[in-house]
């Protein structure tokens, strides 16, 4: 029974650490985590298990791991003599990548990506005639460009360049 409260808390602070540091989620602190999850462990205790966790996430999710990898680097983790993790703790990193593994990435490409972005570009070139000249200082071609710029799920605002 405790093995299942213990993985329960654990799965817990690993969704909450993906809250935090993949979805921008500011409601989920380190100290909400500590209380809900882990409030018999000391404040130093916690912040090791937290900081530990957090970091293997980001290296996982960094890395963007297949199964192949993940079952290796957590193999290699569980094997550390000190600051590794144990096998339940590895158990536990395995079953939430796997089942989050689509979500961070998704997350992490949006947060990568520039805005506003580039919706939309056109252009044409515009030859002046000899009846429109009429001592025009310029009579070459004029290349125009009109640029759609906007922000994902807003309404792009067009920039003509001359």
């Amino acid at each position: 029974m405790a093995d299942v409260e213990a993985a329960k808390a654990l799965s817990g602070l690993l969704n909450g650490v993906a809250q935090k540091e993949f979805y921008n989620n500011g409601d989920v602190t380190e100290a909400l985590l500590k209380v809900e999850l882990y409030p018999q462990l000391s404040e130093e205790d916690f912040t090791a298990l937290h900081e530990k966790m957090r970091s293997l996430l980001k290296s996982i999710a960094t890395a963007d791991m297949d199964s192949a990898q993940l079952e290796a680097f957590l193999t290699a983790q569980t094997k550390k003599q000190v600051g590794g993790v144990t096998a339940e703790q590895a158990a536990a990193l395995s079953r939430f990548w796997k089942s989050q593994r689509v979500r961070v990435r998704e997350s992490l490409l949006a947060q990568s990506r520039w805005e506003p972005g580039l919706r939309g570009l056109s252009w044409r070139v515009d030859l002046q005639t000899a009846a429109s000249r009429g001592g025009a200082a310029h009579s070459g071609p004029v290349a125009l460009m009109e640029l759609e710029l906007g922000r994902a799920g807003q309404v792009s605002s067009t920039c003509p360049v001359k």
